[in-house]
């Protein structure tokens, strides 16, 4: 049986000690054989540094290590190019001081590597000074290859003088790489996010925009047929549609792939479904952008998106579904065009991100992830037996935990472009969060012939239809249940399974349930 590539950072030591290996060089092919300058934004642990380095070894002669890969028989290997490899991965910069002592250091290794002492002062005219004598003493145009080139400016996002400082330091090395272009055969560039031409490229307008490029839609991360014809000899008990629903779904409007990471790990850790990549990331600052815009998590199912607002960002303008597509917490479901313009429908990828996700969210609020614990388990089990009457006292609690200072207060100001208005989009938030986190279906503004069902949760050959409602101090309860009776809401899953019907209607002043009414679909309890 083959190893698995995990915690190994170099395309040549996959190569050369018998590992699984997924073929991309047929596109690296065409991007060499077609262009000359790009970019690709991705999220993290995608394999964008395992691409580099393929594409390093490519362009330095190494042929050995493409023995059975597409690029062995469609290369020049007769040309080696020299390779300067930029990589930001390691570290986090404080000031624009520690970068640029960052990059001169760097450069100064690339060279030391070709045999060539730097002699500048500035990062810039470090990267001038060795594109150019490698150039010279090679007699070949050179390759640059940028791993991480925006990680500086998302390590500091929440102190926004200093990430623009970085970014404009960041943006005076990049220049140099259009001033030398007759003298670069390929340049590369790989990241996260993807920022404004304007503000971080605007001396290098030739790169070629490979993020929603649908030919590259898989250069990073594995299909579904690489998954089963890769890793065939690891598939054994492993339900494949099981496996697509939990790691599966990230889409770059071409075929959906697999986060690689994702997929490794299963595979080492006993084929446990696990949050693999999600643990490897701290999405606190997410969060508390969810947090401080009142954004109504249930939303998150449906997210509407223009061109513009996901193909750049900058440190003055944070839109936050922005940043949740391409820190890879919501991808493409699909496109729409309108006129000349197109627009966007997001969800989540797959299960791990969702339940991990609004988990998260959930301990937000929570006291203390024990407390978050024993209501998660004791809700499981109350769904799961129709036990209505302890899912009541459960959210009870849970509200009551709430301190003032650590909701999403003021309320008043609610995200007001949520369809539960005010603040039923608040407290469907929490609800919502507890179902998607103990990894239930979950439907969001669920449609029928005669309107809309707020929430629909299916559990164990369950469906719980849920209608919410804020009521004024000492009104009266009843009208949630009523809507849902009235619509005949159920209809729709007559026959699926067994169907609750739950109104649940808040006291904004007390920021508490005061009213929890429920029946089933045959009559009222």
């Amino acid at each position: 049986m083959k190893k698995l590539p995990i915690g190994v950072q170099t395309f040549a030591e996959i190569r050369s000690d018998n590992y699984c290996y997924v073929d991309k060089t047929p596109l690296i092919y065409r991007l060499a054989d077609q262009g000359k300058s790009y970019f690709l934004s991705r999220p993290r642990r995608f394999g964008k540094s395992l691409l580099l380095d393929t594409i390093a070894e490519a362009f330095a002669g190494s042929r050995e290590l493409f023995t059975g890969l597409y690029l062995e028989n469609h290369w020049d290997w007769d040309r080696r190019y020299p390779v300067v490899r930029i990589d930001f991965a390691g570290g986090v910069m404080r000031n624009r001081a520690e970068l640029d002592e960052t990059i001169i250091a760097m450069l100064r290794q690339q060279g030391l590597r070709f045999g060539i002492e730097l002699e500048q002062r500035l990062a810039h005219l470090v990267l001038s000074e060795l594109i150019e004598r490698l150039h010279e003493t090679s007699g070949e145009r050179v390759v640059v290859l940028v791993d991480e080139y925006d990680k500086p400016i998302l390590d500091n996002l929440e102190s926004p003088e200093l990430a623009t400082e970085l970014r404009d330091g960041l943006r005076n090395l990049y220049s140099v790489l259009k001033a030398h272009d007759a003298q670069l055969r390929f340049v590369f560039l790989t990241g996260v996010s993807k920022f404004s031409k304007v503000s971080l490229f605007s001396g290098l307008n030739n790169l070629e925009d490979l993020t929603l490029d649908k030919r590259y839609a898989t250069i990073c991360g594995y299909t579904q047929q690489d998954v089963e014809q890769v890793f065939a000899e690891y598939l054994e008990g492993v339900d494949l549609e099981e496996l697509r629903r939990w790691y599966n779904g990230y889409n770059w409007l071409g075929e959906p792939v697999y986060n690689p990471f994702d997929v490794l790990l299963f595979f080492a850790k006993e084929k446990e479904y696990r949050n693999y990549w999600f643990e490897t990331g701290n999405p606190s600052f997410l969060v508390r952008l969810v947090e401080e815009r009142r954004y109504p998590v249930p939303n998150l199912e449906r997210v509407m998106a223009s061109d513009e607002l996901l193909s750049s960002f900058d440190v003055g303008s944070l839109e936050l579904e922005t940043l949740l597509f391409q820190t890879g917490y919501l991808t493409i479901k699909e496109r729409h065009r309108l006129g000349n313009e197109y627009f966007y429908t997001l969800t989540y990828p797959n299960r791990e991100v969702k339940r991990a996700l609004t988990g998260t969210i959930l301990s937000a609020l929570a006291k203390s992830a024990g407390e978050r614990a024993r209501y998660q388990m004791a809700l499981y089990q109350a769904l799961a037996a129709g036990d209505c009457d302890v899912m009541r006292d459960i959210f009870h609690a849970f509200f009551a935990s709430i301190p003032h200072d650590r909701s999403f207060a003021p309320l008043t100001t609610w995200y007001r472009k949520n369809q539960l208005a005010g603040y039923e989009g608040y407290y469907a938030s929490i609800f919502y969060c507890y179902f998607t986190a103990l990894g239930l279906d979950v439907v969001v503004e669920d449609s029928t012939s005669v309107g809309r069902i707020d929430m629909t949760v299916f559990v164990e050959g369950k469906i719980y239809i849920l209608e919410f409602k804020v009521v004024s101090k000492g009104a009266k309860t009843g009208s949630a249940l009523a809507q849902i009776r009235e619509k005949r809401y159920a209809d729709k899953y007559r026959g699926q399974g067994e169907i609750y019907l739950l109104g649940v209607e808040f006291d904004k002043e007390s920021r508490n349930i005061v009213g929890f009414e429920w029946a089933t679909a045959q009559g009222l309890s």
